[in-house]
């Protein structure tokens, strides 16, 4: 095992929360495979995931692109190199900084949650097979860190939760991690300025003044 990979999984087990995840780690991951772009993403938070407990709106993606449709039926790690000439991948996928990409699955309890997405420009060496196997390492660490992190998560049970929205409920549980609005909005697909809008309606509506104050209202 290289020692680089090991300190990732070491690295991985002593992370608390998921800011820490995405500060300290994801980082890491992305230099340790030498990628141009690097990035953890969660399903319930994509702008094209309406509800866990809806059909997901993918068929249009899934149809774009076998990489992704790949991850979502196999959940196992992949590049496009395995699926795909060099050719049809750039059809596919024109862009100069995403001319090589792999893709991890993050689960939890049997379903899929989450990837964790690398890429490298056209000019940088493919990713390969001894790459997807480390891949797939990481993500069983990254996998049961989630699991760890989410069973340590503040529950949101009061009964004010229903005086805010399916949205708003999701930023509160981003606040209640830790995260800075700038965090909250690159972890929604929203701007930092919809979080601290959002805020205020929600502090409007619990009739508080402060995140801490927000918090203690809807898990008390």
């Amino acid at each position: 095992m290289k020692d680089s990979l090991k300190s990732l999984f070491e690295a991985i087990a002593k992370t608390e929360s998921e800011k820490q995840l995405h500060l300290d780690v994801i980082g890491q991951i992305g230099s340790y495979f030498a990628a141009k772009r690097y990035q953890l993403f969660l399903l319930d938070r994509l702008p094209y995931i309406i509800k866990k407990s809806q059909t997901f709106q993918l068929a249009s993606l899934l149809d774009r692109n076998p990489v992704i449709r790949y991850l979502m039926e196999h959940h196992a790690p992949i590049h496009e190199g395995v699926l795909l000439s060099t050719e049809k991948w750039r059809t596919l996928c024109p862009r100069f900084d995403h001319g090589h990409v792999m893709v991890g699955p993050i689960v939890n309890d049997g379903n899929l949650i989450g990837a964790l997405g690398l890429t490298r420009d056209r000019n940088s060496e493919s990713f390969n097979s001894q790459n997807i196997a480390e891949m797939s390492a990481l993500c069983l660490h990254l996998s049961i860190c989630f699991a760890k992190i989410q069973s340590q998560k503040i529950e949101l049970t009061s009964s004010n939760i229903k005086l805010i929205t399916p949205r708003e409920v999701q930023i509160a549980e981003l606040v209640a991690q830790g995260l800075t609005n700038a965090e909250i909005g690159k972890n929604l697909w929203i701007t930092e300025n919809s979080v601290k809008k959002a805020l205020k309606r929600m502090f409007r509506k619990l009739k508080v003044s402060s995140r801490t104050e927000m918090i203690a209202k809807l898990s008390n």
